[in-house]
């Protein structure tokens, strides 16, 4: 079975030089894999040249005139620039020519030209972000919302909660996938209006047998693996993400420099050199590149835009992944039995 991905050439703070590499190497390991590269053909092409791939039968090119910048305002994105690759490439997912598409470019513009082609969901207000952090069970822990709303009400935590339920079931095989509210302590008196609202509403499906939820968490348990999924709005899960990728990248330069210090200490570096590598793949943040948009009618994966080609092509494997594990269809069947009716249609009842 061939999976088809449509990839953003040109989004990202460094474009083609690093989403050609990434996307010619995954298709190198990855014989499922057919990729379609949007961007402005000449410069595409000409990357391809250089990793001598111009030629491959799993890579083919649609052109695209239009560039979304990091910095262009949404309403440019949106609006003026039609015929860029970001748009492109969400349009051949809508067209059903690919099954999912990866960008590095701009969230803000990512998500509201994905929402604007694709849609959300029947019954869902915002997509979210949703990612993937190490845990010391060595599996992954999914968090969400991780930026896309900054600004949320109870009623959008609940529906993040449903989203992440459905995506790890489908994703990782776990029939009732276990969920945390993340808080600034486990007590249910604790936090704020925001969050003990979520916390009933959650708690109200758990005694339905609806979802599986575990109560509120502090930032410790993301690590842990307490839960196997952490809900929290856009505002603290971007802010969580940062930090963790700047104490990842911290801790990384940190033992490099103290392991070359002096030559009992390279000589200890050499003696634990697996061990170090073992860890160092842990807490990569590279290896947990690639965040899905969760609650459109179509998967769309965002990429850190400053991704190099090791981390791009991670974020290409997840959009692999959730393809090949029918993740779409699975998040359209149970939102559609889990999701709550707004008050409003139910008051009016079956349309005829």
């Amino acid at each position: 079975m061939t999976i088809k991905i449509s990839i953003d050439c040109m989004g990202g703070d460094h474009g083609p030089s690093v989403t050609i590499p990434a996307a010619f190497a995954f298709v190198q390991r990855e014989p499922e894999a057919e990729l379609i590269l949007v961007g402005q053909e000449e410069r595409v092409r000409a990357e391809l040249r250089k990793c001598k791939a111009e030629d491959h039968p799993r890579l083919s090119v649609v052109h695209a005139s239009e560039v979304v910048e990091m910095d262009d305002p949404i309403e440019v994105a949106l609006r003026r620039k039609k015929d860029s690759s970001m748009r492109v490439a969400v349009e051949l997912v809508k067209e059903g020519r690919a099954q999912a598409c990866v960008s590095a470019g701009n969230t803000g513009a990512l998500m509201a030209v994905s929402r604007y082609v694709l849609k959300t969901m029947s019954g869902v207000d915002r997509p979210a972000i949703c990612m993937t952090m190490p845990n010391q069970k060595g599996g992954p822990t999914y968090m969400l919302d991780l930026g896309a709303n900054v600004d949320c009400e109870p009623h959008h935590l609940h529906q993040f909660a449903i989203m992440g339920s459905v995506l790890v079931s489908a994703m990782e095989g776990i029939e009732r996938p276990t969920i945390g509210l993340l808080n600034v302590g486990h007590e249910e008196i604790k936090g704020n209006d925001l969050v003990k609202a979520t916390a009933r509403l959650l708690r109200d499906d758990h005694e339905r047998g609806v979802l599986n939820f575990f109560g509120n968490i502090e930032g410790n348990d993301i690590f842990k693996g307490t839960t196997d999924i952490v809900v929290c709005d856009g505002f603290v899960g971007n802010v969580t993400l940062k930090a963790v990728e700047g104490l990842g990248r911290m801790v990384k330069s940190a033992l490099s420099s103290e392991f070359r210090r002096n030559p009992i200490t390279m000589l200890g570096a050499l003696i634990s050199r697996g061990a170090l590598k073992n860890f160092g793949n842990l807490v990569n943040p590279s290896r947990y590149n690639g965040g899905t948009l969760l609650g459109l009618r179509g998967l769309v994966f965002k990429s850190h835009g400053s991704a190099d080609a090791y981390s791009y092509g991670w974020a290409i494997k997840r959009s692999f992944d959730a393809a090949k594990y029918n993740v779409q269809e699975h998040l359209s069947e149970k939102i559609a039995e889990l999701m709550p009716r707004a008050p409003e249609a139910e008051a009016a009842g079956p349309t005829t």
